[in-house]
Parts: C-alpha cells; structure tokens; sequence
C-alpha cells in the first residue's frame, strides 16, 4: 500500500509564502515521477510543477518565477516552496507520484488526499 501525505497547506495574505511537502510512504521500488497539481473551485485539476520521469522539471507559466519544486529522493519527499502568493492560487492542492512496487510491477499513479492553500487578506 502506497500513501502520499501532504502537509504545509493553510491561509495566508496576498505577497506571503507557503511550503507544501508530500513524503511517499509504503512499499516503494522506485519513483519515476512526483509533483504537484492543484484544483479551484469549479475548475479542472491543473499542473503546478513537477519531477519528470527523465528527471526534469515542469512548471505551470503561472508560476514560473514564483514557485520551486524540490526534493529528497531518499526520504520520497518532494516539496513546493510558494512565494509571492495570488489570490488566484487559492486551490486544493494534490500531491502525485508516478511509481513502482516492485520489480515486476508497472507504474501506476497515486494520488494524496489534498491540502487546502487560501490566498486572502
């Protein structure tokens, strides 16, 4: 069983700074991919930034310059350290991993259960 638990989620005033960490925990061979995707009301879920399977990095052209992804690959941990906070940041954000159980397994995709960011004064 594969878990992805994010944390660092909350509200906080326009122009202020966040960090989300999401650590993956269970029976885990190797990760391929891991990042962060976010979802506002009424809208679809939307890529954030991301660790690609080729070791790159994805972000969103709205948070460019704003947003950092990083990670510990020995504790599965990636994070999202978020500055200069819009109001339209406000979102559920999730916590993805792309990733095997085994040797033998194929990589399949999990999912952490989500944290609230507000953004308001």
């Amino acid at each position: 069983q594969v878990q992805l638990v994010e944390s660092g989620g909350g509200l906080v005033q326009p122009g202020g700074s966040l960090k989300l960490s999401c650590a993956a925990s269970g029976s885990i061979f190797s990760v391929y991919a891991m990042g962060w995707f976010r979802q506002a009301p009424g809208k679809e879920r939307e890529l954030v930034a991301q660790f690609t399977s080729r070791g790159t990095t994805n972000y969103a052209d709205s948070v460019k310059g704003r947003f950092t992804i990083s990670r510990d690959n020995a504790k599965n941990t990636v994070y999202l350290q978020m500055n200069s906070l819009k109001p339209e940041d406000t979102a559920v954000y999730f916590c993805n991993a792309e990733l095997r159980v085994s040797p033998i397994s194929r990589a399949s995709t999990y999912w952490g259960q989500g944290t609230q960011v507000t953004v308001s004064s």
